[in-house]
């Protein structure tokens, strides 16, 4: 097997979740532009027309499923779409949310709506894929975490904390059930990375400037994401590069959770 052969994903039959978000668009053109089979899921339906429409351009096969996977029978629904494709062979995570206060002002329902879309919901989607991989000796299963499932944030996270550091050890916990079955579960950790809710940091105004300097000063690299710095270790993830690895949290952060 050739280096490259081992990051081919041509022809695999992925599911993306909340890919008309940031992350979940990166993984939809991503996956699109390697070959892949997509069903692509999304609350949001012109959203998910665009992003299709765009996976479509670039090639792919690509059917659409207005949905959230918010119920268990949501989640099995998204899995089994995929039978007119082939298949599941990959899981992409990518549907969540978040609520920022600081506790005394975050309302208890909010906080749970929190924990529902980004664990629950991962946890649902991971355990439908699971059922349809199971005997076929291969799958792969990507859930998002971020820097902010290690490390906790003054401006009122204790909802998106929580919840990211929920899914690290599902990750973790899933990779060690999973691994006599050929299916891995990793999950990808970001920081910022350039998307329409952050690209304000990325301006020149004064305030842009003063938050991303003192982000910066603790970033190695010495600048902000790029959706292109998230699209190379999904791939491995989502390829036979990565069969020996399973249960593991990838920071793409630019060394920000190093120091």
């Amino acid at each position: 097997m050739t280096p490259a052969a081992l990051f081919d994903v041509a022809g695999r039959v992925a599911l993306i979740t909340g890919a008309s978000g940031a992350f979940g668009s990166v993984a939809a053109r991503t996956l699109a532009g390697a070959g892949c089979k997509l069903l692509l899921a999304a609350g949001k339906r012109e959203e998910l027309a665009a992003v299709a429409a765009e996976c479509r351009s670039l090639g792919a096969e690509v059917l659409e499923h207005n949905a959230r996977p918010d119920t268990e029978a949501a989640a099995e629904a998204m899995v089994e779409a995929c039978a007119p494709l082939g298949g599941l062979d990959i899981l992409v995570v990518a549907s969540g949310m978040n609520k920022v206060a600081k506790i005394d002002a975050l309302a208890p329902a909010d906080f749970l709506a929190v924990m529902d879309a980004n664990v629950t919901q991962s946890w649902l989607l991971a355990r439908a894929a699971t059922k349809a991989m199971t005997g076929r000796g291969w799958g792969k299963i990507v859930l998002v975490s971020s820097a902010r499932g290690l490390l906790g944030h003054p401006a009122g996270y204790t909802a998106y904390c929580a919840s990211k550091s929920a899914i690290d050890g599902i990750t973790r916990a899933l990779g060690c059930e999973l691994g006599p079955t050929g299916i891995t579960v990793n999950a990808i950790a970001p920081t910022v990375f350039r998307s329409p809710l952050t690209q304000w940091m990325f301006e020149d105004d004064a305030k842009a400037q003063s938050t991303r300097q003192g982000f910066l000063a603790r970033v190695p690299k010495g600048r902000l994401g790029e959706p292109e710095d998230l699209a190379g270790p999904l791939l491995f993830l989502c390829s036979r590069a990565s069969d020996f690895y399973t249960g593991h949290v990838l920071y793409a952060d630019g060394g920000y959770t190093a120091g």
